[in-house]
């Protein structure tokens, strides 16, 4: 089991996420929440479990993605895994993970 070290923030714009959901569909951010840690949890004892769909078209060969519920981005490390960005898989992806850090 690898410890998961999530991005700053500025990148996993999880409050935001809860927030809308909690505006918009009520529950539906308590069951967002719990189902980002149960995925946080598989993903941690099982990383090579994401797939390499944005890897190729970002030009980042290493990054992975699992789809529950949103798409996670991470990279596998030797001793950890890094959680790069949260994101809803109907926005445009490719555009939001080039955006620069702010």
């Amino acid at each position: 089991m690898r410890q998961l070290r999530r991005a700053p923030a500025r990148r996993v714009r999880l409050p935001a996420i809860a927030y809308y959901l909690k505006e918009h569909a009520g529950q539906a951010a308590l069951g967002f929440v719990k189902a980002l840690e149960d995925a946080y949890a598989f993903l941690s004892r099982h990383p090579e479990a994401g797939a390499s769909r944005y890897a190729y078209e970002l030009d980042i060969p290493e990054l992975a993605v699992a789809p529950v519920p949103y798409l996670i981005f991470y990279m596998e490390q030797a001793d950890h895994i890094d959680v790069w960005r949260v994101l809803h898989g109907r926005r445009d992806v490719p555009a939001l993970m080039r955006e620069p850090e702010a």
